[in-house]
Parts: structure tokens; C-alpha cells; sequence
């Protein structure tokens, strides 16, 4: 079993309630939208760390991450991409992967809106783990928690913090 933390849209914001959290997992993901390398270093030195790039992250962080992470965490095959969109409204590139991959878990950013949602369509869970930074115009900073017990995704919570 591994206990994950899932960020997003961090916009170069990390703070102690942050890390408090962080450093109560096996691993960080991280959705995109980075907005410091400082950040992915920080992270890295706590715990195992994936992640990709979002559209506000400059060259330096694009180097250190793709634009799609692809992995298997314990039987569970995980997608994590910053703009994917959402069940029934995937942008095409998106739609192309999902049709060509078995994926179980989608994982995108980008909009600041946290939703888990069950696609149907394609067997899948999607998370968009909202915005734990503080620049954008959502009202509550949000994260996600969760483990992946082989196949199986278990004890999901979200954690949120007043801005």
C-alpha cells in the first residue's frame, strides 16, 4: 500500500500546512502549474516525488518534468497530466490516450477546481485535486490524500485551508 499526496497549482506557494501533510505519505504527485523549481526541490527532499509541468511553468521547470507522467503505483496505472479537462469534455489528445491506455487513475489541474469523479466511459477515477497555492480565484486551497492499495483506491480525503 502507498499513501499519496496530490497537489496542484502550487504557483510557487508552499507552506508549513503543506509539508505538515507531505510528510505524512509514502509519495507527492503534483497536477502542473509547479510555478518555482524551488518547490519540486523542497518536495523531493521529503518524500518520493512525481509530477509534470503546467502552462504557467518556465523553461527550467519543463526541463525537470514532463507535460505526462505514465505510471504504474502498486497494480493501479496512473495518468498525470495538467490540462486533461473533465469526463464526457477530455480535450482531444486526452481522449485519444484514454481510448489507447487502460488507465485507472486520471489525474489533471489547471482549472483550481477540486473534483473526484467516476468516469464510466472509461472505467476510471478522476481527480483534479483543486489549487493548494494562493494566486487564482478559487476561495478554499485544496489538496488530496489517498492510498492505492494494488488495484484498489482507498481512504480518499480532501484537505482543505482557508486562503
Amino acid at each position: 500500500m502507498r499513501k499519496i499526496l496530490l497537489l496542484s497549482d502550487t504557483h510557487g506557494y508552499l507552506d508549513e500546512k503543506i509539508i505538515k501533510y507531505a510528510n505524512s505519505v509514502d509519495e507527492i504527485w503534483h497536477a502542473g502549474d509547479v510555478g518555482d523549481i524551488k518547490i519540486i526541490d523542497k518536495l523531493k527532499q521529503i518524500k518520493p516525488f512525481k509530477g509534470v509541468y503546467g502552462n504557467i511553468d518556465d523553461h527550467e521547470i519543463r526541463k525537470e518534468l514532463p507535460i505526462d507522467s505514465k505510471f504504474y503505483c502498486e497494480d493501479t496505472y496512473v495518468w498525470i497530466t495538467h490540462i486533461g479537462g473533465y469526463p464526457y469534455r477530455y480535450k482531444q489528445r486526452i481522449k485519444e490516450g484514454l481510448k489507447r491506455d487502460k488507465v485507472d487513475l486520471f489525474i489533471c489541474g489547471h482549472s483550481h477546481i477540486l473534483k473526484i469523479i467516476f468516469d464510466k466511459k472509461y472505467n476510471l477515477l478522476h481527480i483534479n485535486p483543486g489549487a493548494i497555492g494562493k494566486h487564482g480565484f478559487h476561495k478554499k486551497r485544496t489538496m488530496v490524500r489517498f492510498s492505492i492499495n494494488k488495484d484498489k483506491i482507498e481512504d480518499l480525503e480532501v484537505i482543505e485551508f482557508n486562503r
